[in-house]
């Protein structure tokens, strides 16, 4: 997943229209994409990256030298607080794994000046997330099962309706929101298929529990339903919602 959230970081920051010289907060932080796009591409005052990963939040420390970030080991509900607050407090691709993503969004807003940014994007994976989309449509198929692991059942807030009442609910203002797509192209099946067999998350965890020949049944009739350019090329797109709003 982490080669896709690089791509879609900066569309996410261009998207959002954040003015220059701004003190940013992004909120799971995880490897540092975002972060790392954050300082390419919106020329903050600083950015605070937390995750409560040490293993990511160490990683990112060792990645991003840029002298503007700093990161923490956090989580909703012990969020970095700024004396004046934030201009920007944002989230990719972390909202709907939160317990409480409701409660996150208030926090965000409680951390950001009046008057400022408060955004995420998620993943549309009940829709245009195709990778994930193709092998859960697959695996449900061929097993009712795999249909209570299927994050487009599992995430509701990861549409518009979802964002929109979240993010009005949470208290804040002038939300919006739009898609922001992605290509996610691989030279061949096991290109794709590859990243499922030893990573984490619901899909390589399911692949995980399935019997050798049962998944090798699941990886034919995948192979078989995924759609293909004329040179045999895998290409497909991801979508990601994203969602702002202004703070009181």
């Amino acid at each position: 997943m982490g080669r896709w959230s690089r791509k879609l970081a900066p569309k996410f920051v261009s998207w959002l229209q954040v003015p220059e010289g701004d003190h940013w907060l992004d909120v799971g932080c995880g490897t540092g994409a975002l972060t790392d796009a954050i300082c390419k591409y919106a020329d903050p005052a600083s950015v605070v990256g937390c995750d409560p990963s040490e293993p990511f939040v160490q990683y990112a420390r060792e990645q991003i030298s840029d002298q503007r970030c700093s990161f923490v080991i956090a989580e909703a509900g012990t969020l970095p607080t700024r004396p004046f607050g934030f201009g920007s407090v944002t989230s990719s691709l972390a909202l709907n794994f939160l317990p409480q993503p409701e409660a996150a969004v208030e926090e965000m807003r409680d951390l950001a000046v009046s008057g400022g940014t408060v955004s995420a994007c998620v993943w549309d994976y009940a829709g245009r997330m195709e990778y994930l989309r193709h092998f859960w449509d697959v695996a449900s198929s061929l097993d009712p099962n795999a249909r209570g692991l299927d994050e487009g059942r599992r995430f509701p807030i990861c549409q518009p309706e979802g964002l929109d009442q979240l993010f009005r609910s949470g208290g804040l203002l002038s939300v919006s929101y739009d898609p922001i797509d992605i290509a996610t192209e691989f030279a061949d099946f096991d290109e794709y298929w590859r990243p499922f067999l030893g990573g984490t998350g619901p899909a390589p965890s399911y692949v995980a529990s399935l019997e050798k020949d049962r998944r090798e049944a699941f990886a034919s009739e995948l192979d078989r339903a995924l759609p293909r350019t004329p040179d045999g090329t895998i290409a497909l797109i991801a979508c990601a919602w994203a969602v702002r709003g202004t703070a009181r």
